[in-house]
């Protein structure tokens, strides 16, 4: 670990609401300590997110690769394809880079279950990072590969939740 203490790898998985939420407030309290952060999103497409639009009023770098469209293991098309890997080279430049103290790395565990990337791949650009740079990889279905090579794991668990009695998301509180 880096002398000011940075340079961990997070992981945020499970079935449980909450994983990029939580990456998220890491990210606010390490940019209200003049942190340098970033977030690459895999799989994600869209301005209208609560959490995006205030990330970019604080003037936090958002990155979104996704293709707009729903995906299901093993129902991709070569578009899903490319939106991994352009995330995945852009997140292999910035961690190796230096120039960011917090990435996180949003969905890019599911972009992983999907068959989207490959694990060694990603666990290539997570050892590829410049010393000090503290990394968030979120989603459900972490790989055992990547949980064990984590510093931090933690994993979100669903013991109720409004969906299953057919409560649709909601603005300001689930996007």
């Amino acid at each position: 670990m880096e002398m000011n203490g940075l340079g961990m790898l997070h992981v945020y998985t499970g079935e449980g609401k909450g994983k990029t939420t939580a990456a998220l407030g890491l990210a606010l309290r390490a940019w209200g300590h003049n942190l340098r952060v970033c977030v690459v999103q895999f799989m994600k497409k869209g301005e209208d997110y609560g959490e995006i639009l205030a990330l970019r009023r604080m003037g936090i770098e958002v990155f979104q690769f996704g293709s707009g469209k729903l995906i299901t293991k093993g129902r991709h098309c070569q578009d899903d394809l490319d939106c991994a890997a352009h995330a995945l080279d852009l997140a292999r430049s910035i961690l190796a880079s230096g120039e960011f103290d917090v990435v996180i790395l949003d969905e890019v565990n599911v972009a992983i279950y999907f068959d989207l990337l490959r694990c060694g791949d990603v666990l290539e650009a997570l050892r590829g990072r410049a010393a000090g740079v503290e990394v968030i990889c979120t989603g459900r279905n972490a790989p055992d590969e990547l949980k064990k090579e984590a510093d931090l794991v933690t994993i979100m668990t669903l013991e109720k939740h409004p969906y299953g009695e057919g409560v649709i998301a909601r603005k300001g509180i689930e996007y």
